[in-house]
């Protein structure tokens, strides 16, 4: 069996009001895998960003709503050294110890970009809505119609090559974020695959799959991407 050196590999947490989970998602950290953690505080009026410090990770704060405004402050405070980078949710939706399989092909020399997908796992009865279902069902037809790849989810638990991350420009302040570097990843011919995750219920309350309106609205969002991308013209940052 081939042995790889150990890469430099980075967490970057976006987090708006997760007090209740953020301590629980930092303690359930696979040991010995990230040389950097940053949670990224968008604009909480909880104990988020007290309990993440008291934790052991590096805060940034971002006071810029949005999901990919917190990830590109969280970009902007990574070691230069990282050569790998993880995201995840802060709400303990996802499993943190399953981060082991999103790196894994990167560190192998097989794969750029890395995709969780909960539709190929475990998804806890009520952690995906059924409108998060059709919204994800209907932006990957649409990705594997205009593009030709098949993605089966746009999940938020992924890892890339940091190298890969700084060539494909991320902008996308919003929801847009994960698909904009899912199309991205693709027109730029990096190597992408998707490993099974499982997926819980969060917990707290729902910023988006919780709320019909809210989710609706980054349903648009996220098929306004794939028009802006198609058209060759950039999302607004």
């Amino acid at each position: 069996m081939t042995q790889h050196p150990p890469a430099r590999v980075a967490l970057i947490i976006p987090a708006l009001n997760e007090e209740l989970s953020i301590g629980r998602v930092l303690a359930s950290l696979p040991a010995g895998l990230y040389s950097q953690v940053v949670v990224v505080d968008n604009g909480s009026a909880d104990r988020t960003a007290e309990i993440a410090r008291a934790a052991g990770a590096t805060v940034a704060v971002e006071l810029r709503r949005g999901y990919g405004s917190a990830c590109l402050r969280g970009i902007a405070a990574l070691d230069p050294a990282v050569e790998v980078v993880v995201f995840m949710d802060a709400d303990a939706s996802d499993v943190p110890a399953e981060a082991h399989a999103l790196v894994a092909p990167i560190v192998a020399g097989r794969a750029d970009l890395v995709i969780g997908s909960r539709t190929l796992g475990q998804a806890e009865a009520g952690s995906l809505t059924p409108h998060q279902r059709f919204g994800n069902w209907l932006a990957t037809c649409l990705l594997r119609l205009l593009y030709g790849h098949r993605y089966t989810d746009l999940g938020p638990f992924r890892a890339i090559r940091a190298s890969s991350l700084r060539g494909v420009g991320m902008r996308d302040p919003g929801y847009g974020w994960t698909i904009e570097m899912q199309i991205k990843a693709l027109q730029r011919g990096l190597r992408v695959t998707e490993v099974p995750v499982s997926y819980r219920r969060r917990i707290g309350s729902s910023k988006i799959s919780g709320n019909l309106g809210a989710s609706i609205a980054a349903g648009c969002k996220i098929l306004w991407t794939i028009a802006r991308h198609l058209s060759g013209a950039e999302p607004r940052s």
